[in-house]
């Protein structure tokens, strides 16, 4: 039975998330009165279709993707790439054509999918705020039995503003920070009696996890915040720069080296983390679709070629200067990152498969 409801969950969550970008991609290219020929979600065989207003909706039986099909005015064999069109913002043209819209409406209506997984991500991460007994603080409350951390200069009703240099706007920057500490040791950034004050190198005692490793023990706890809409709409907020934030370091310690490519997870290791969520309960599958919708944002709006981002890039060049890149050129590399990616996928797929064998 829990095989069953996992598989469900992860497909209804695959499912709303390809939704929601799409639907970002669509409403913006209806806004903007550019023709959509198909709105598609999944891949593979249709299962159910119906057309509407001009546009064929589409749903597939592969739910790991989906597309807009919009409609480009047909160039002659050999013609090079037209003019960018006179530049306005003015969203009022209806039926046309996607490469007859202005650089800036066609840079909307791509951009647009990526915002939507934004607003959907902070949507759902306000459901789970709303949810909680108890909103948590910065500030210190107290410390439990002999505190390392009170012993090298913590005291009570200390406000954490940042540790090792990273300002933390919830508890959950403060722990991702210290998970990233060396040593077990860190240095932190407080409001003491209306003064900020440098702490350096506060330590914590250390737990055996039972693979035998040696994790850190936060030995204080924080106030709670008394919940009201402002405080509600704050702590979303800080949740969903906390996620975004954690993401693009994601990135960052992936491209420096800090990680490695083996550690990185596919569509099954997806579904494995719906599968433990499944265990704990609704609030931990919001937890992680809220953590996947912001993802699927921001990978999207990375400069990669065959990504939503590489295709802004070029779309603000035309937007500012007026210099349209060839399509040729747009094309040839669009082709190379889709095969990068392609790969990418097979190979952590294959990994996380190889994991649960």
């Amino acid at each position: 039975m829990t095989n069953l409801l996992t598989l469900l969950v992860a497909v209804l969550v695959f499912g709303l998330l390809v939704l929601v970008h799409e639907l970002g991609h669509f409403l913006a290219a209806r806004r903007c009165g550019i023709r959509v020929e198909e709105f598609s979600i999944g891949f593979g065989p249709a299962l159910l279709s119906r057309e509407k207003n001009g546009t064929r909706f589409t749903l597939r039986l592969v739910p790991l993707g989906g597309y807009n099909l919009l409609t480009a005015p047909p160039q002659e064999e050999g013609e090079e790439a037209r003019p960018a069109p006179a530049r306005s913002r003015a969203f009022t043209m209806q039926g046309k054509d996607f490469g007859e819209a202005t650089a800036w409406q066609r840079f909307f209506v791509i951009a647009a999918g990526a915002l939507m997984n934004f607003a959907a991500g902070f949507l759902i991460l306000l459901i789970l705020v709303c949810g909680q007994e108890v909103l948590t603080s910065r500030v210190i409350y107290d410390f439990t039995g002999a505190a390392a951390s009170r012993a090298s200069g913590l005291r009570e009703e200390d406000e954490i503003l940042a540790v090792n240099g990273s300002p933390c706007f919830i508890m959950e920057d403060v722990l991702y920070e210290l998970q990233r500490t060396q040593n077990h040791t860190a240095d932190f950034t407080v409001l003491r009696e209306g003064r900020v004050v440098q702490v350096k190198g506060v330590t914590f005692d250390t737990v055996a996890a039972e693979n035998g490793a040696q994790t850190m023990r936060v030995d204080f706890r924080v106030y709670g915040i008394q919940k009201s809409a402002r405080t509600v709409t704050r702590q979303t907020f800080a949740y969903f720069c906390y996620y975004a934030r954690s993401i693009l370091r994601s990135f960052v310690d992936l491209a420096v080296g800090r990680v490695g490519i083996n550690e990185l997870s596919g569509p099954v290791g997806v579904v494995s983390a719906v599968n433990q969520a499944v265990r704990y309960g609704w609030r931990d599958v919001l937890a992680l679709a809220a953590l996947l919708t912001v993802n699927l944002g921001i990978f999207n709006l990375l400069p990669i070629p065959a990504l939503d981002g590489f295709k802004l890039l070029f779309l603000a060049v035309e937007g500012v200067s007026g210099y349209v890149v060839p399509q040729r050129i747009q094309n040839a590399l669009n082709t190379a990152g889709m095969a990068l990616l392609l790969w990418l996928m097979l190979f952590v797929t294959m990994q996380d498969i190889t994991k649960f064998l």
